[in-house]
């Protein structure tokens, strides 16, 4: 039997987006107990252990890892593995597919940058004098897993397209904050021109492995891993290498798999995504959660010392998540939809976007991640990724209040202003 076949019980039970927001939520709270309590020194003796190997013989690795940086370098990987091969389903036969019907999200999710960078980058300002200006693309990235389980259980009697749009544009968020781990947050120790190559070399290996007959995992597996550690060793980013592997994975929608014979059903990247999601949100996502969100907090501070909240970092992240993300998708989409012929997809009005403007703002995996290449201080590093468990649970809260509100409104019979009437008559349930 292929681990490439997905299975029922438990493994579809974790693969579910709400089960893996569930966890991350969980895995945050853990960290932040273990990091608060008595247990505090422990858990930062675990975290800041060192495991792995340095070199074989004359070969170096550079693989002696913390603890902490194993589950952000190392298990954070499978997650981005994950979002490359839905990012090539999206690309070939999903909502990336049709340029047009894509425009909205996707330059939606473009003013969702921007507008939140420029926030960021005023409170800054303004408040520390643009000290810490070099943080402004911690807020990226949309958690998919978190906002689409805020959406499912509050946004019931909403249109389905709405999860589409928040899906397509959560997705070209991660893009664009992967590009940005890619280009301006480089391992430590330089480039390593050689490595690069030899981690591309074992991703094209996987590739030609990928489209073989038959997947052969035990051979997939090592090559996997060697892409890892060469782009870990190359100075780029180690996640990097995981998003790579996923976008070279045959995708599709006729064929599970290539060549003469090949099985109709689904295509190798959802049948290998499928695999890999219980390991991601069962794993991966709840691992990471505990070691980023466990950071010390002191909200009010006491004699002699300032707390979080006096703190311009935390301010400038949480303003820019709650109020720079739906200003960006909101004004975004407005300006598009006025000034030229694009239209929201059937169904959804403008209306609709501030609470998914406001589930954009929850920017938990990947803003943790950007946060803590952000800054060599460790406590500014801690002060971000408070920050970003902030603005990312102020922004869940009112984004599900704003859902209930919005389910219980009338609808209109042409909400995308079409001039045509709405036949997308699926609601979320």
């Amino acid at each position: 039997m292929t681990p490439f076949l997905p299975s029922r019980g438990p493994r579809a039970l974790l693969g579910r987006e709400t089960t893996g927001g569930l966890l991350i939520l969980l895995g945050a709270v853990a960290g932040l107990v273990l990091a608060n309590a008595p247990t505090r020194e422990a858990f930062e003796a675990v975290s800041s252990a060192r495991v792995g190997p340095a070199a074989i013989g004359p070969l170096p690795l550079h693989l002696d890892l913390a603890v902490g940086q194993w589950a952000q370098d190392g298990l954070l990987t499978v997650f981005f593995f994950t979002v490359g091969l839905e990012l090539i389903q999206e690309f070939r036969v999903g909502s990336l597919r049709r340029p047009r019907q894509a425009a909205v999200p996707v330059l939606a999710a473009m003013g969702g940058v921007a507008a939140p960078a420029l926030v960021y980058l005023a409170v800054d300002a303004l408040a520390a004098s643009g000290a810490h200006a070099h943080g402004w693309a911690i807020l990226t990235a949309t958690d998919i897993a978190f906002a689409v389980s805020v959406l499912a259980l509050f946004g019931r009697g909403l249109p389905g397209a709405l999860r589409s749009f928040l899906l397509t544009l959560a997705v070209v968020d991660d893009l664009i904050g992967i590009l940005l781990i890619a280009v301006f947050y480089p391992a430590e120790g330089g480039m390593s021109p050689l490595a690069l190559i030899g981690s591309l070399a074992m991703v094209a290996v996987f590739a030609v492995l990928a489209r073989r007959r038959r997947m052969r995992w035990w051979l997939m597996a090592p090559a996997a891993v060697a892409a890892w550690a060469l782009m870990h060793a190359s100075g780029v980013h180690p996640t990097i290498a995981g998003v790579a592997l996923g976008l070279v994975v045959p995708a599709g929608s006729g064929t599970a798999g290539t060549g003469s014979g090949a099985a109709a059903g689904p295509s190798r990247a959802t049948r290998i995504d499928l695999a890999l999601r219980p390991l991601s949100n069962g794993i991966a996502l709840p691992v990471f959660a505990v070691f980023a969100a466990g950071v010390p907090l002191d909200p009010v501070g006491g004699p002699g010392r300032s707390g979080l909240l006096a703190q311009p970092l935390v301010w400038a992240v949480s303003a820019a998540l709650v109020l720079g993300k739906p200003l960006g998708v909101l004004l975004t989409t407005k300006a598009v939809t006025a000034w030229t012929r694009l239209r929201l997809p059937d169904s959804i009005g403008v209306r609709d976007l501030l609470p998914v403007g406001l589930l954009c703002g929850i920017g938990f995996t990947v803003s943790m991640l950007i946060a803590g290449l952000s800054f060599e201080d460790p406590s500014l590093v801690d002060e971000a990724r408070a920050a970003v468990l902030v603005g990312s649970t102020a922004s869940a809260v009112l984004g599900a209040a704003l859902l209930r509100h919005d389910a219980r409104r009338v609808r209109g019979s042409d909400m995308n202003e079409d001039g045509a009437p709405d036949r997308d008559r699926r609601i979320i349930r």
